[in-house]
This record gives C-alpha cells, structure tokens and sequence, in this order.
C-alpha cells in the first residue's frame, strides 16, 4: 500500500482546502512563544522565529498562501 502523505495527489493533506484558520492561528501564538524564548536567551534563532511567526499571521489572515472562499 503506498503511503499518501502530505501533497501526495487527490488523497493529500492539500486536497482538503489547506490547514484551517484555528490552525494557523494556534502555530502563530507558539510560533511567538518560541520567538520569546529564544529572544530572551538572546539567540540568533530568535530572528527565525520571528519570521515564522509573520509568516503565520500572514497566513491566518488571509494575506499570504492560496485563496480562500471562507
């Protein structure tokens, strides 16, 4: 049996219409919560962070990724 993982045809992850937006709005509050952390020991990894947390505002919001209907 092959395995239909993530973006693998008709029966991917991307089939379904992409993550939802309690989804993406819940990896944006971790996305921050890593960021603090990695800010307050004062890493280079805190600018990654940063960028992944944009990233999913962005995507929360409806203003980067594929369009959506609702």
């Amino acid at each position: 049996m092959a395995w239909a993982g993530w973006g693998a045809g008709p029966a991917g992850a991307g089939s379904a219409g992409g993550p939802s937006k309690g989804f993406l709005w819940a990896m944006m509050v971790g996305a921050a919560v890593v960021t603090a952390a990695l800010a307050r020991e004062r890493s280079p990894l805190a600018f990654l962070g940063g960028a992944a947390t944009a990233y999913f505002l962005l995507r929360a919001l409806g203003r980067f990724g594929p369009p959506r209907d609702s």
